[in-house]
């Protein structure tokens, strides 16, 4: 009488297996979005236009809008809006003083509607990649 039994071969993970798990950490890891405070320890103030200059956004990132709420707010416009200083009544506008926004792919626009402040340098415009 014969007697088969089974083998208990361990599994070698296969190098599809190992490169497909090494891919995804990588997309995973290269979309980590990071959060940026508009205007550093100044915050959204006068003069905040140049803030963005050297830093590198990307689509998801958070901008974090820390200011003073009886002084200021923060409306999400186009870029007709952001060159008047105009806010239209569609815009998203904040209020609290701790705003955090996510950023859109392309082109966002950012701008303070309290009278007199955004033609004083409260406003931003971000180019997310």
């Amino acid at each position: 009488m014969s007697h088969q039994g089974r083998c208990s071969a361990t599994k070698t993970e296969k190098p599809a297996t190992i490169f497909l798990l090494f891919l995804f950490l990588i997309i995973v890891s290269a979309q980590k979005t990071t959060t940026f405070t508009v205007g550093g320890n100044s915050g959204w103030t006068f003069n905040v236009e140049n803030w963005t200059d050297g830093k590198k956004f990307k689509a998801g990132d958070i901008l974090v809008f820390n200011y003073d709420p009886s002084s200021h707010d923060v409306a999400v416009v186009n870029a007709n809006e952001f060159t008047s200083c105009s806010a239209s009544s569609n815009s998203k506008t904040f209020s609290t003083g701790k705003d955090r926004v996510k950023l859109s792919k392309g082109l966002n626009y950012f701008i303070c509607t309290v009278p007199g402040h955004c033609n004083g340098g409260v406003k931003i415009s971000v180019n997310a990649s």
